[in-house]
Protein backbone atom coordinates (compact mmCIF):
# COMPACT_ATOMS: atom_id res chain seq x y z
CA UNK A 1 0.00 0.00 0.00
CA UNK A 2 1.12 3.50 -0.59
CA UNK A 3 -0.23 6.58 1.14
CA UNK A 4 -1.80 9.10 -1.20
CA UNK A 5 1.28 11.24 -1.54
CA UNK A 6 2.48 10.77 -5.10
CA UNK A 7 0.12 13.03 -6.95
CA UNK A 8 1.81 15.83 -8.88
CA UNK A 9 4.72 15.96 -6.47
CA UNK A 10 7.46 18.35 -7.52
CA UNK A 11 10.78 17.32 -5.99
CA UNK A 12 13.36 20.02 -5.25
CA UNK A 13 15.95 19.96 -8.03
CA UNK A 14 17.49 21.99 -10.79
CA UNK A 15 15.11 23.11 -13.51
CA UNK A 16 16.39 22.33 -17.02
CA UNK A 17 13.87 22.13 -19.90
CA UNK A 18 11.05 19.65 -19.22
CA UNK A 19 12.59 18.46 -15.98
CA UNK A 20 11.75 21.58 -13.97
CA UNK A 21 10.44 20.19 -10.71
CA UNK A 22 9.40 23.03 -8.44
CA UNK A 23 10.66 26.14 -6.70
CA UNK A 24 14.41 26.05 -6.10
CA UNK A 25 15.56 25.73 -2.51
CA UNK A 26 16.68 29.35 -2.35
CA UNK A 27 13.10 30.45 -3.09
CA UNK A 28 11.99 29.14 0.31
CA UNK A 29 12.96 31.07 3.42
CA UNK A 30 15.22 29.09 5.83
CA UNK A 31 13.50 27.55 8.82
CA UNK A 32 13.03 30.19 11.51
CA UNK A 33 13.08 33.13 9.10
CA UNK A 34 10.08 35.05 7.83
CA UNK A 35 9.56 34.63 4.07
CA UNK A 36 9.32 37.77 1.93
CA UNK A 37 5.88 39.33 2.02
CA UNK A 38 4.72 37.25 5.01
CA UNK A 39 3.15 38.81 8.12
CA UNK A 40 5.65 40.12 10.65
CA UNK A 41 4.83 37.35 13.11
CA UNK A 42 2.27 35.48 15.14
CA UNK A 43 0.35 37.50 17.68
CA UNK A 44 1.44 37.19 21.29
CA UNK A 45 -2.10 36.07 22.17
CA UNK A 46 -1.81 33.06 19.85
CA UNK A 47 1.60 32.16 21.30
CA UNK A 48 0.15 32.34 24.83
CA UNK A 49 -2.80 30.17 23.83
CA UNK A 50 -0.55 27.54 22.26
CA UNK A 51 1.74 27.52 25.33
CA UNK A 52 -1.22 27.25 27.69
CA UNK A 53 -2.68 24.28 25.80
CA UNK A 54 0.75 22.63 25.60
CA UNK A 55 1.22 22.98 29.39
CA UNK A 56 -2.28 21.72 30.15
CA UNK A 57 -1.65 18.57 28.10
CA UNK A 58 1.70 18.04 29.80
CA UNK A 59 0.19 18.43 33.26
CA UNK A 60 -3.28 16.96 33.07
CA UNK A 61 -3.48 14.40 30.23
CA UNK A 62 -4.37 10.94 31.52
CA UNK A 63 -0.99 9.53 30.44
CA UNK A 64 2.45 11.09 30.47
CA UNK A 65 3.32 12.56 27.05
CA UNK A 66 6.88 13.48 26.13
CA UNK A 67 7.83 16.87 24.74
CA UNK A 68 9.05 15.37 21.46
CA UNK A 69 5.78 13.51 20.92
CA UNK A 70 3.79 16.68 21.53
CA UNK A 71 5.89 18.75 19.18
CA UNK A 72 5.65 16.11 16.46
CA UNK A 73 1.87 16.08 16.88
CA UNK A 74 1.75 19.88 16.74
CA UNK A 75 3.75 19.95 13.49
CA UNK A 76 1.57 17.26 11.90
CA UNK A 77 -1.56 19.06 13.02
CA UNK A 78 -0.31 22.33 11.55
CA UNK A 79 0.06 20.74 8.11
CA UNK A 80 -3.05 18.54 8.34
CA UNK A 81 -5.14 21.67 8.85
CA UNK A 82 -4.08 23.02 5.44
CA UNK A 83 -5.21 20.40 2.90
CA UNK A 84 -5.21 16.58 2.52
CA UNK A 85 -1.88 16.50 0.65
CA UNK A 86 0.44 18.59 2.85
CA UNK A 87 2.27 16.58 5.49
CA UNK A 88 5.36 16.23 7.64
CA UNK A 89 7.75 13.52 6.43
CA UNK A 90 10.00 11.67 8.86
CA UNK A 91 12.77 9.31 7.75
CA UNK A 92 10.37 6.44 7.16
CA UNK A 93 7.98 8.57 5.12
CA UNK A 94 10.85 9.91 3.02
CA UNK A 95 12.01 6.36 2.32
CA UNK A 96 8.49 5.37 1.29
CA UNK A 97 8.28 8.39 -1.00
CA UNK A 98 11.49 7.34 -2.75
CA UNK A 99 10.12 3.80 -3.13
CA UNK A 100 6.90 5.18 -4.55
CA UNK A 101 8.58 7.17 -7.31
CA UNK A 102 10.75 4.18 -8.23
CA UNK A 103 7.73 1.87 -8.40
CA UNK A 104 8.84 -0.82 -5.90
CA UNK A 105 7.54 -1.27 -2.37
CA UNK A 106 5.93 -3.81 -0.02
CA UNK A 107 2.20 -3.70 0.54
CA UNK A 108 -1.14 -4.16 -1.19
CA UNK A 109 -0.86 -1.97 -4.29
CA UNK A 110 -3.51 0.53 -3.38
CA UNK A 111 -3.61 4.32 -3.41
CA UNK A 112 -5.64 5.81 -0.56
CA UNK A 113 -6.34 9.24 0.82
CA UNK A 114 -7.43 10.40 4.25
CA UNK A 115 -10.22 12.94 4.01
CA UNK A 116 -13.29 13.85 6.03
CA UNK A 117 -12.34 11.36 8.71
CA UNK A 118 -12.34 8.28 6.45
CA UNK A 119 -9.81 6.20 4.56
CA UNK A 120 -10.94 6.26 0.94
CA UNK A 121 -9.51 4.33 -2.01
CA UNK A 122 -8.33 6.50 -4.88
CA UNK A 123 -7.33 3.59 -7.13
CA UNK A 124 -5.90 0.07 -7.01
CA UNK A 125 -2.71 -0.48 -8.99
CA UNK A 126 -2.75 -2.94 -11.89
CA UNK A 127 -2.04 -6.61 -11.09
CA UNK A 128 -1.66 -6.19 -7.32
CA UNK A 129 -3.42 -7.87 -4.35
CA UNK A 130 -5.83 -4.94 -4.04
CA UNK A 131 -6.90 -5.03 -7.68
CA UNK A 132 -7.21 -8.82 -7.76
CA UNK A 133 -9.40 -8.70 -4.63
CA UNK A 134 -11.88 -6.39 -6.35
CA UNK A 135 -11.12 -3.18 -4.46
CA UNK A 136 -12.17 -0.18 -6.56
CA UNK A 137 -11.90 3.58 -6.70
CA UNK A 138 -14.30 5.22 -4.23
CA UNK A 139 -14.34 2.32 -1.74
CA UNK A 140 -14.00 3.18 1.95
CA UNK A 141 -11.87 1.02 4.27
CA UNK A 142 -13.73 0.88 7.58
CA UNK A 143 -11.66 -1.74 9.46
CA UNK A 144 -8.17 -3.21 9.23
CA UNK A 145 -7.76 -6.63 10.83
CA UNK A 146 -10.96 -5.99 12.77
CA UNK A 147 -9.84 -2.65 14.20
CA UNK A 148 -12.06 0.30 13.22
CA UNK A 149 -10.50 3.05 11.15
CA UNK A 150 -11.32 6.30 12.93
CA UNK A 151 -10.57 9.94 12.24
CA UNK A 152 -7.88 10.11 14.94
CA UNK A 153 -6.13 6.90 13.80
CA UNK A 154 -5.95 7.47 10.05
CA UNK A 155 -2.16 7.86 9.91
CA UNK A 156 -1.69 4.61 11.84
CA UNK A 157 -4.20 2.88 9.59
CA UNK A 158 -2.34 3.98 6.46
CA UNK A 159 0.98 2.71 7.83
CA UNK A 160 -0.53 -0.65 8.82
CA UNK A 161 -1.40 -1.45 5.21
CA UNK A 162 2.29 -1.92 4.44
CA UNK A 163 4.09 -4.98 5.71
CA UNK A 164 6.22 -8.01 5.08
CA UNK A 165 5.49 -9.85 1.82
CA UNK A 166 3.26 -12.86 2.46
CA UNK A 167 1.77 -11.48 5.66
CA UNK A 168 -2.06 -11.64 5.72
CA UNK A 169 -4.38 -8.72 6.25
CA UNK A 170 -8.17 -8.41 6.36
CA UNK A 171 -9.85 -5.22 5.19
CA UNK A 172 -13.46 -4.38 5.83
CA UNK A 173 -14.49 -2.43 2.74
CA UNK A 174 -17.62 -0.45 1.95
CA UNK A 175 -17.98 -0.48 -1.82
CA UNK A 176 -19.35 2.71 -3.34
CA UNK A 177 -23.15 2.46 -3.52
CA UNK A 178 -23.31 -0.62 -1.25
CA UNK A 179 -25.44 -0.70 1.91
CA UNK A 180 -23.13 -2.90 3.98
CA UNK A 181 -19.36 -3.47 4.12
CA UNK A 182 -17.65 -6.73 3.15
CA UNK A 183 -14.51 -8.41 4.42
CA UNK A 184 -11.64 -8.81 1.98
CA UNK A 185 -8.72 -11.09 2.83
CA UNK A 186 -5.39 -10.26 1.17
CA UNK A 187 -1.71 -11.02 1.43
CA UNK A 188 0.92 -8.32 1.10
CA UNK A 189 3.42 -8.59 -1.74
CA UNK A 190 6.50 -6.88 -3.04
CA UNK A 191 4.84 -4.54 -5.49
CA UNK A 192 6.80 -3.80 -8.64
CA UNK A 193 4.66 -1.58 -10.77
CA UNK A 194 5.33 -1.51 -14.49
CA UNK A 195 4.45 2.05 -15.34
CA UNK A 196 3.73 1.47 -19.05
CA UNK A 197 2.21 -1.41 -20.98
CA UNK A 198 1.77 -1.43 -24.78
CA UNK A 199 -0.02 -3.92 -27.03
CA UNK A 200 -2.22 -4.25 -30.11
CA UNK A 201 -6.00 -4.28 -29.69
CA UNK A 202 -6.26 -5.50 -33.25
CA UNK A 203 -4.18 -4.82 -36.39
CA UNK A 204 -3.62 -1.10 -36.81
CA UNK A 205 -5.00 -0.09 -33.40
CA UNK A 206 -2.62 0.22 -30.47
CA UNK A 207 -3.28 0.22 -26.73
CA UNK A 208 -1.04 1.99 -24.19
CA UNK A 209 -1.76 1.64 -20.49
CA UNK A 210 -0.03 3.97 -17.99
CA UNK A 211 -0.60 2.76 -14.43
CA UNK A 212 1.15 5.66 -12.69
CA UNK A 213 3.71 8.38 -13.37
CA UNK A 214 7.17 7.41 -12.12
CA UNK A 215 10.64 8.81 -12.76
CA UNK A 216 11.16 6.76 -15.92
CA UNK A 217 7.61 6.75 -17.32
CA UNK A 218 8.42 9.09 -20.20
CA UNK A 219 11.40 7.08 -21.45
CA UNK A 220 9.55 3.79 -20.82
CA UNK A 221 6.64 5.01 -22.97
CA UNK A 222 8.87 5.89 -25.92
CA UNK A 223 10.78 2.61 -25.66
CA UNK A 224 7.78 0.29 -25.41
CA UNK A 225 5.76 2.14 -28.01
CA UNK A 226 8.70 2.07 -30.42
CA UNK A 227 9.12 -1.69 -29.94
CA UNK A 228 5.38 -2.21 -30.47
CA UNK A 229 5.41 -0.46 -33.82
CA UNK A 230 8.60 -2.16 -34.97
CA UNK A 231 9.37 -1.52 -38.62
CA UNK A 232 6.72 -0.24 -41.01
CA UNK A 233 3.77 -1.24 -38.80
CA UNK A 234 0.63 0.62 -39.89
CA UNK A 235 -0.95 2.63 -37.07
CA UNK A 236 -4.52 3.84 -37.56
CA UNK A 237 -5.44 4.70 -33.98
CA UNK A 238 -4.26 4.67 -30.36
CA UNK A 239 -6.07 4.23 -27.03
CA UNK A 240 -4.26 5.78 -24.06
CA UNK A 241 -5.68 4.18 -20.89
CA UNK A 242 -5.39 6.40 -17.79
CA UNK A 243 -8.21 4.76 -15.83
CA UNK A 244 -7.49 4.32 -12.11
CA UNK A 245 -4.16 6.10 -12.57
CA UNK A 246 -3.62 7.93 -9.27
CA UNK A 247 -0.98 10.28 -10.68
CA UNK A 248 2.68 10.65 -9.82
CA UNK A 249 5.46 13.01 -10.73
CA UNK A 250 4.65 16.27 -12.47
CA UNK A 251 7.75 15.93 -14.64
CA UNK A 252 6.66 12.48 -15.84
CA UNK A 253 3.25 13.85 -16.81
CA UNK A 254 4.93 16.62 -18.81
CA UNK A 255 7.15 14.09 -20.62
CA UNK A 256 4.16 11.92 -21.54
CA UNK A 257 2.15 14.91 -22.74
CA UNK A 258 5.12 16.04 -24.82
CA UNK A 259 5.39 12.59 -26.41
CA UNK A 260 1.96 12.97 -28.04
CA UNK A 261 2.10 16.67 -28.91
CA UNK A 262 4.01 18.57 -31.59
CA UNK A 263 3.38 21.96 -30.02
CA UNK A 264 1.24 23.78 -27.49
CA UNK A 265 1.12 24.22 -23.75
CA UNK A 266 1.03 21.10 -21.60
CA UNK A 267 0.39 22.62 -18.17
CA UNK A 268 1.02 25.78 -16.17
CA UNK A 269 1.40 26.17 -12.41
CA UNK A 270 0.76 29.19 -10.20
CA UNK A 271 1.55 29.73 -6.53
CA UNK A 272 2.35 32.50 -4.05
CA UNK A 273 6.06 32.36 -4.84
CA UNK A 274 7.00 33.66 -8.26
CA UNK A 275 9.21 30.58 -8.72
CA UNK A 276 6.07 28.43 -8.48
CA UNK A 277 4.73 30.07 -11.66
CA UNK A 278 5.89 27.74 -14.42
CA UNK A 279 4.74 26.82 -17.89
CA UNK A 280 5.60 23.64 -19.78
CA UNK A 281 5.29 23.49 -23.56
CA UNK A 282 5.58 20.58 -25.98
CA UNK A 283 8.56 20.17 -28.24
CA UNK A 284 8.37 19.07 -31.86
CA UNK A 285 7.90 15.34 -32.37
CA UNK A 286 4.70 13.33 -31.85
CA UNK A 287 5.60 9.63 -31.44
CA UNK A 288 2.36 8.66 -33.23
CA UNK A 289 2.77 11.11 -36.14
CA UNK A 290 -0.65 12.58 -35.44
CA UNK A 291 -2.57 9.30 -35.35
CA UNK A 292 -6.14 9.64 -33.96
CA UNK A 293 -6.22 9.12 -30.19
CA UNK A 294 -8.77 8.33 -27.50
CA UNK A 295 -7.91 8.78 -23.81
CA UNK A 296 -9.84 6.62 -21.34
CA UNK A 297 -10.46 8.13 -17.87
CA UNK A 298 -12.58 7.38 -14.81
CA UNK A 299 -13.10 8.62 -11.26
CA UNK A 300 -9.72 7.16 -10.25
CA UNK A 301 -7.84 9.22 -12.85
CA UNK A 302 -6.08 11.79 -10.68
CA UNK A 303 -3.55 14.60 -10.64
CA UNK A 304 -0.63 13.88 -13.00
CA UNK A 305 -2.95 11.67 -15.06
CA UNK A 306 -5.41 14.57 -15.23
CA UNK A 307 -2.60 16.83 -16.45
CA UNK A 308 -2.03 14.53 -19.43
CA UNK A 309 -5.74 14.11 -20.16
CA UNK A 310 -6.28 17.89 -19.93
CA UNK A 311 -3.31 18.65 -22.18
CA UNK A 312 -4.43 16.27 -24.92
CA UNK A 313 -8.04 17.44 -24.67
CA UNK A 314 -7.37 21.19 -24.68
CA UNK A 315 -4.89 20.90 -27.55
CA UNK A 316 -7.52 18.97 -29.54
CA UNK A 317 -5.08 16.10 -29.84
CA UNK A 318 -7.37 13.39 -28.46
CA UNK A 319 -10.95 12.64 -27.48
CA UNK A 320 -11.42 11.95 -23.76
CA UNK A 321 -13.87 9.14 -22.96
CA UNK A 322 -15.18 7.75 -19.69
CA UNK A 323 -16.22 9.42 -16.45
CA UNK A 324 -15.37 12.73 -14.82
CA UNK A 325 -11.92 12.50 -13.23
CA UNK A 326 -10.89 12.79 -9.56
CA UNK A 327 -10.19 16.54 -9.50
CA UNK A 328 -6.82 17.00 -7.80
CA UNK A 329 -5.41 20.19 -9.28
CA UNK A 330 -2.59 21.01 -6.88
CA UNK A 331 1.18 20.48 -6.88
CA UNK A 332 3.24 19.47 -3.85
CA UNK A 333 6.89 20.31 -3.27
CA UNK A 334 9.14 18.34 -0.91
CA UNK A 335 11.05 20.86 1.22
CA UNK A 336 13.91 19.33 3.25
CA UNK A 337 14.35 20.38 6.88
CA UNK A 338 17.45 18.27 7.57
CA UNK A 339 18.92 14.94 6.45
CA UNK A 340 16.03 12.90 7.83
CA UNK A 341 12.97 15.15 7.79
CA UNK A 342 11.04 17.19 5.25
CA UNK A 343 7.73 18.89 4.64
CA UNK A 344 5.55 18.02 1.67
CA UNK A 345 3.73 21.26 1.05
CA UNK A 346 1.12 22.27 -1.49
CA UNK A 347 2.86 25.13 -3.28
CA UNK A 348 0.86 25.64 -6.47
CA UNK A 349 -2.29 24.95 -8.44
CA UNK A 350 -1.98 23.65 -11.95
CA UNK A 351 -3.99 24.78 -14.96
CA UNK A 352 -4.81 23.01 -18.20
CA UNK A 353 -3.74 24.67 -21.48
CA UNK A 354 -7.06 26.52 -21.69
CA UNK A 355 -6.34 28.13 -18.31
CA UNK A 356 -8.81 26.04 -16.29
CA UNK A 357 -8.14 24.76 -12.77
CA UNK A 358 -9.66 21.32 -12.32
CA UNK A 359 -9.24 21.42 -8.50
CA UNK A 360 -12.22 19.71 -6.82
CA UNK A 361 -13.98 19.51 -10.20
CA UNK A 362 -12.07 17.16 -12.47
CA UNK A 363 -11.97 16.83 -16.24
CA UNK A 364 -15.28 16.21 -17.96
CA UNK A 365 -14.95 13.65 -20.78
CA UNK A 366 -15.84 14.55 -24.35
CA UNK A 367 -17.82 11.32 -24.49
CA UNK A 368 -19.32 10.12 -21.19
CA UNK A 369 -19.53 6.39 -20.51
CA UNK A 370 -21.35 4.51 -17.78
CA UNK A 371 -19.33 2.21 -15.54
CA UNK A 372 -20.52 -0.97 -17.26
CA UNK A 373 -19.10 -4.44 -17.69
CA UNK A 374 -19.69 -6.73 -20.65
CA UNK A 375 -21.08 -10.20 -19.99
CA UNK A 376 -22.06 -13.04 -22.30
CA UNK A 377 -25.70 -12.97 -23.44
CA UNK A 378 -27.84 -15.24 -21.32
CA UNK A 379 -30.08 -16.32 -24.21
CA UNK A 380 -30.44 -19.64 -26.00
CA UNK A 381 -28.76 -19.99 -29.40
CA UNK A 382 -30.86 -19.48 -32.51
CA UNK A 383 -31.68 -22.47 -34.66
CA UNK A 384 -29.63 -21.23 -37.64
CA UNK A 385 -27.14 -18.52 -36.55
CA UNK A 386 -25.60 -18.05 -40.02
CA UNK A 387 -25.14 -19.58 -43.49
CA UNK A 388 -21.95 -21.35 -42.51
CA UNK A 389 -23.81 -23.31 -39.81
CA UNK A 390 -25.89 -25.06 -42.46
CA UNK A 391 -24.80 -28.58 -43.31
CA UNK A 392 -23.00 -28.87 -46.68
CA UNK A 393 -22.99 -25.07 -47.13
CA UNK A 394 -21.04 -23.70 -50.07
CA UNK A 395 -17.52 -22.79 -48.93
CA UNK A 396 -16.88 -19.04 -48.97
CA UNK A 397 -13.65 -17.48 -50.25
CA UNK A 398 -13.22 -15.49 -47.01
CA UNK A 399 -14.68 -18.00 -44.57
CA UNK A 400 -12.77 -18.22 -41.31
CA UNK A 401 -12.70 -20.65 -38.43
CA UNK A 402 -15.28 -19.86 -35.76
CA UNK A 403 -12.64 -19.40 -33.06
CA UNK A 404 -10.66 -16.92 -35.10
CA UNK A 405 -13.79 -15.11 -36.26
CA UNK A 406 -15.11 -14.55 -32.75
CA UNK A 407 -11.83 -13.59 -31.05
CA UNK A 408 -12.19 -10.09 -29.67
CA UNK A 409 -8.68 -9.28 -28.48
CA UNK A 410 -8.13 -6.99 -25.52
CA UNK A 411 -11.38 -5.12 -26.09
CA UNK A 412 -13.61 -8.22 -25.98
CA UNK A 413 -14.66 -7.94 -22.33
CA UNK A 414 -13.84 -4.28 -21.64
CA UNK A 415 -16.83 -2.08 -22.41
CA UNK A 416 -14.99 1.25 -22.34
CA UNK A 417 -12.09 -0.04 -24.43
CA UNK A 418 -14.51 -1.49 -26.96
CA UNK A 419 -16.30 1.85 -27.27
CA UNK A 420 -12.96 3.63 -27.65
CA UNK A 421 -12.04 1.29 -30.48
CA UNK A 422 -15.32 2.05 -32.27
CA UNK A 423 -14.66 5.79 -32.00
CA UNK A 424 -11.07 5.36 -33.21
CA UNK A 425 -12.22 3.51 -36.31
CA UNK A 426 -14.62 6.32 -37.13
CA UNK A 427 -11.85 8.90 -36.59
CA UNK A 428 -9.48 6.88 -38.79
CA UNK A 429 -12.07 6.74 -41.59
CA UNK A 430 -12.57 10.49 -41.34
CA UNK A 431 -8.81 11.08 -41.48
CA UNK A 432 -8.12 8.66 -44.33
CA UNK A 433 -9.10 10.97 -47.25
CA UNK A 434 -6.58 13.50 -45.98
CA UNK A 435 -3.72 11.11 -46.53
CA UNK A 436 -4.24 8.57 -43.78
CA UNK A 437 -1.87 7.88 -40.92
CA UNK A 438 1.45 6.13 -40.90
CA UNK A 439 3.08 4.26 -38.11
Amino acid sequence: MRPYRLLSIALLAAMPALHAEGPPAEAIAPVGETPPGAPAGVSIEDVRTFTAVYNLVKQAYVEDVGDRQLMQAAIKGLLAGLDPHSEYLDQRALTELTEDTSGAYEGLGIEVMTAEGVLRVVAPIDDTPAQRAGIKSGDVITRIDGKPVQADTLDTAVESLRGKPGSPITLTVLHEGASAPVEVKLKRETIRVASVRASWIEPGYAYVRIAQFQEDTGSELRSKFGKLLGKDKALHGLVLDLRSNPGGLLTAAVEVGDAFLDSGTIVTTKGRLKEAAMSFSATSGDITSGTPMVVLVDRGTASAAEIVAGALKDNHRALVMGQKTFGKGSVQTVLPLDDGHAVKLTTARYYTPSGISIQAYGIAPDIALRDLKLTARDTPPTLIPSERDLARHLKGDNEQDTAADTAGGEASDDYALGEALHVLKAMALHAAPKGGRKG
